[in-house]
């Protein structure tokens, strides 16, 4: 058993006298619950106090293991907000020129773009350094070669054709 007995679809049997009822009235301990051997008020003789008690005990428990998880949660959730931070501590760039951690501020700047190039840049020799830097071609510089190749390579027309007295 669980420590209380199952009264479920059961009826508590009580009885009672009319002389009790007189000397103490229907609050006091008037009640005699079938199986026991004293007198009780009207609602724990026909309550289920070893099951009351018992739920009380599973109520504190789930109380204590719901506490218990909150207070893993928080740890967890601390232990992941630390690790957030130094991750991103090491991810922190460095000034070229200093050698010293960028603050937030200059970091956002740093990461700021329009478009894929940088609006600013935090300091003065990475500026230098990115603009006399050649840029790796792109397809677009490509096409534009091959559009001029392609335009040095057809002949020019003869003066005196036909064609050439249209265009002027």
């Amino acid at each position: 058993m669980k420590g209380f007995h199952i009264y479920d679809g059961r009826i508590p049997i009580i009885a009672t006298g009319l002389t009790n009822l007189r000397e103490h009235g229907a609050e006091g301990p008037v009640f005699l619950r079938f199986g026991r051997d004293y007198m009780q008020p009207l609602q724990e003789a026909i309550g289920n106090p070893r099951r009351e008690a018992a739920d009380a005990r599973a109520r504190e428990e789930a109380k204590a293991h719901e506490e218990e998880y909150q207070a893993q949660a928080r740890r967890t959730a601390q232990e992941q907000a630390a690790k957030k931070a130094t991750e991103r501590e090491a991810r922190r760039p460095v000034c070229t020129g200093c050698g010293q951690k960028f603050t937030d501020e200059r970091w956002k700047v740093a990461l700021a773009t329009d478009w894929g190039e940088p609006r600013r840049t935090p300091t003065r020799s990475s500026a230098t350094a990115a603009s006399t830097r050649p840029r790796p071609p792109t397809r677009q510089d490509q096409v534009d070669n091959e559009r001029q190749e392609q335009d040095q390579a057809v002949p020019e027309q003869e003066a005196g054709t036909w064609f050439s007295r249209l265009r002027t």
